[in-house]
């Protein structure tokens, strides 16, 4: 019993200290929003930016072989990890971790239920903190995102395929969720 009652004290000890206080949460809700953003605008700048010089047939290399490594660089800029991912991965190296398809299927839930959705701030067993906040697909992007035939272009979806042979981050809808921003604090 005694042994019992000391696991349960350290279990309860543990727990705390991997605890937010409201403030904190805030602090990192900000931070986070701010990274998001941050780099939302790089990719999307960028992407614009080869959508304007070739359309898709350019910009769909080019956010293949580019826009991990931008989002590499953005992550040591803000001494965190940042990563998009989703249910419905384009590019494999994307693939979401436990927690995060959690995520994920959260914020599907609550927007099934038509409930406002807004980022989570938490904290995991080795103490890191993780931000994770929608990604809403926005009109711009269902050119490269979109149904085929409706918005993707056959040629589109070929390039599409030939750069990612199991995508599956097409078919989407403005407005719908297209994943999250993870953002682990280091």
């Amino acid at each position: 019993m005694k042994n019992l009652l000391i696991a349960m004290v350290f279990m309860a000890l543990v727990a705390c200290g991997n605890s937010l206080t409201n403030k904190e949460k805030q602090e990192y809700a900000t931070k986070g929003n701010e990274i998001s953003q941050a780099t939302f605008k790089v990719l999307s700048e960028k992407l614009t930016e080869q959508m304007k010089l070739g359309g898709p047939t350019q910009a769909i290399p080019f956010c293949n072989v580019e826009a991990l490594p931008l989002t590499q660089q953005l992550s040591e800029k803000f001494n965190v990890t940042i990563k998009r991912t989703s249910d419905k991965l384009r590019n494999q190296q994307n693939k979401p971790s436990e927690r995060e398809l959690e995520m994920i299927n959260n914020f599907h839930k609550l927007i099934s239920e038509k409930q406002e959705i807004k980022p989570v701030v938490e904290v995991d067993n080795n103490n890191k903190q993780h931000y994770y906040a929608p990604i809403i697909l926005k009109a711009n992007c269902l050119a490269c995102h979109g149904k085929v035939d409706e918005f993707v272009s056959v040629k589109t979806d070929s390039i599409i395929n030939s750069l990612y042979p199991n995508d599956k981050a097409i078919g989407y809808n403005e407005g719908d969720l297209r994943g999250i921003w993870s953002i682990t604090f280091e």
